[in-house]
């Protein structure tokens, strides 16, 4: 379904602009086969590289094929804006077809094909820098005086894979280290590709340093890489995975309650599904509850149970401002930042690094973030 999708994509930008072009029939055919190769640069991948979830193709492929990808998805996209003005023109003016000079259709395109380029090519450099940090002070109501001021690290959606490798792991580390917090906690999405793969690049992991300890729970990437192989790759890296289970971590004498879920992809793969009242199971009652939930969807379900602050990733912010509506309607309207939820609060990063089947940031920078717990 995913292939067709982006075979219709290709298609649609071919059948807008190749009988436009000022070129002889063998130019267009041959403009009109790489256009469609690169709708399709996801089969390519899965067929030459093994795997479309974590192609492994070297690194300046992965990044040139990231650039003409998101390239030709803009540029259906302006096409797609250029075509809903038409018709509202052509709605308001009450004719039947405007005429455009044709020098003028080829101008237009060449600027949409120039625009596009430019903006994926920085768009994919943003994405592949190491993130920077957003502090965010969230207020909970039920936190002790004696917990103000507790830092907490949220690492969301790394992805590790041919494009963000061993280096950059390191540096993400290195930078959420350095920030000295007192619990360091990953949302999901770790890692593209198997154990086998991804082992030296998921290295660095092991160095990352808590006073309280370092977290995790997974995303829908773990579940399409070999699950229970990586559950049990992150325990050997010193990540505590929390599977519909709580700890209780006590500070200055007073209990404070973290819980994490499953993902709800795992469905799919015949796992356990997430389940907060598991997770919250004896849990003491006079504590706050601190979730972490990959996908951002469940936060009503989570609030209903009697978590103060849910912590999640998966939408990576959208990507693309503008795109980014898309996004959040598919996610019941959250995508970035910090959400009230009747007496829950909820947080979605904008995540660190990004799928490599669309590696693309526009004006939605990537984040480690540190939240700073404040008792009222």
């Amino acid at each position: 379904m995913f292939f067709l999708l982006t075979g219709l994509i290709g298609l649609y930008v071919i059948a807008r602009t190749i009988p436009y072009l000022p070129w002889q029939k063998p130019w267009k055919i041959l403009a009109a086969l790489a256009l469609l190769l690169i709708s399709l640069e996801h089969l390519i991948s899965h067929t030459l590289y093994g795997s479309m979830a974590s192609p492994e193709a070297p690194f300046a492929v992965a990044v040139t094929q990231g650039w003409l990808f998101s390239a030709l998805v803009l540029i259906a996209t302006f096409l797609l804006l250029v075509d809903i003005a038409t018709v509202v023109q052509w709605g308001t003016r009450k004719i039947a077809k405007i005429s455009t000079p044709r020098i003028a259709r080829y101008r237009l395109l060449a600027g949409i094909y120039a625009a596009a380029l430019t903006l994926s090519g920085a768009g994919v450099w943003q994405a592949l820098q190491v993130p920077d940090v957003r502090t965010v002070e969230i207020t909970l109501p039920n936190l002790p005086a004696e917990m103000d001021g507790l830092r907490l690290a949220q690492i969301s959606d790394l992805h590790a894979s041919r494009l963000f490798e061993a280096n950059w792991v390191k540096s993400v580390v290195d930078k959420t280290n350095a920030l000295k917090p007192d619990l360091i906690l990953l949302t999901g999405d770790m890692i593209d590709g198997s154990p086998e793969a991804r082992a030296n690049d998921v290295a660095p992991l092991k160095q990352l340093k808590a006073r309280l300890g370092v977290f995790a729970i997974p995303g829908n990437h773990e579940y399409y890489s070999g699950y229970a192989r990586w559950m049990r790759e992150f325990e050997h890296l010193g990540l505590r995975m929390l599977l519909n289970q709580h700890v209780v971590i006590t500070e200055n004498g007073f209990p404070l309650v973290l819980a994490g879920l499953t993902d709800r992809t795992a469905d799919r793969f015949g796992e356990e599904m997430p389940d907060i009242a598991k997770a919250l199971a004896g849990a003491p009652k006079n504590a706050s509850v601190i979730l972490m939930d990959h996908q951002p969807r469940n936060a009503e379900n989570n609030s209903e149970a009697g978590v103060d602050l849910q912590l999640s990733g998966h939408t990576h912010g959208g990507q693309i401002i503008g795109i980014h509506w898309l996004t959040q309607w598919a996610n019941k309207g959250y995508v970035s930042g910090l959400y009230q939820i009747s007496r829950m609060q909820l947080y979605v990063s904008n995540c660190a690094g990004l799928w490599p089947g669309l590696p693309l940031r526009l004006g939605r920078p990537s984040e480690i973030a540190l939240i700073i717990l404040r008792a009222s």
